[in-house]
């Protein structure tokens, strides 16, 4: 298995300033563009599966479905990538994976609607991003593709919701992107809104009581 990133080895401003006693997985996994087109061996992507699969779920659904294209499998890996807009083809078309990730739209112990199941599906992904990155790989998430192409492609049944195309791949350098707007994203420094936005104490609005 591929060792993680270390600091050193990502690109500047990728290794994210985070709050102290946050965990170092979370700091260098980040997005790429640029991959190197080599394969991933099986016990990495079992890996990553398998830290997906043991996400947290309401009622334990497990509602996540993941479609599973190797760039060595070229006609469905074209078929997938095919899906995505050109702009996302043109670098994704060097990643060692693309998944597309869908979810099952009513809980399976009583038919109802599950209106969790892509966010369940979401926390799986994130679980998957991070043993991508402690595995030496990295994630990115699309959301610009054709959906209704995408469950064609696939053969998604009509009772599982569409959720996001991932490229999973080996991060390489962002000279090798053919696009100044790609290379000036993938050389931007990684930030994030401050907790002050995103989390409120006991009230909406209200300043997080400390």
């Amino acid at each position: 298995m591929s060792s993680k990133p270390t600091p050193s080895s990502l690109p500047p401003g990728k290794y994210a300033e985070t709050s102290p006693g946050v965990d170092e997985l979370f700091r260098i996994r980040w997005s790429p563009r640029s991959f190197a087109p080599r394969e991933i061996p099986t016990d990495v992507l079992d890996t990553i599966l398998d830290a997906g699969r043991w996400a947290p779920s309401s009622y334990n659904e497990q509602p996540w479905r993941f479609i599973v294209v190797r760039r060595e499998h070229t006609e469905a890996f074209q078929a997938l990538l095919g899906v995505l807009m050109p702009f996302n083809q043109a670098w994704a078309k060097n990643a060692s994976v693309l998944i597309l990730t869908v979810a099952r739209s009513n809980f399976s112990h009583n038919g109802a609607p599950n209106a969790y199941a892509i966010h369940d599906a979401g926390a799986a992904l994130s679980y998957m991003m991070l043993q991508a990155a402690a595995s030496g790989v990295q994630a990115h998430a699309m959301a610009g593709f054709d959906h209704a192409k995408a469950r064609e492609v696939a053969g998604v049944p009509a009772d599982f919701q569409i959720g996001a195309v991932v490229a999973i791949g080996y991060a390489d350098s962002a000279d090798k992107l053919e696009m100044d707007q790609m290379k000036q994203q993938e050389l931007a420094a990684r930030t994030r809104k401050p907790i002050s936005e995103i989390a409120f104490g006991n009230h909406w609005g209200q300043p997080l009581v400390k």
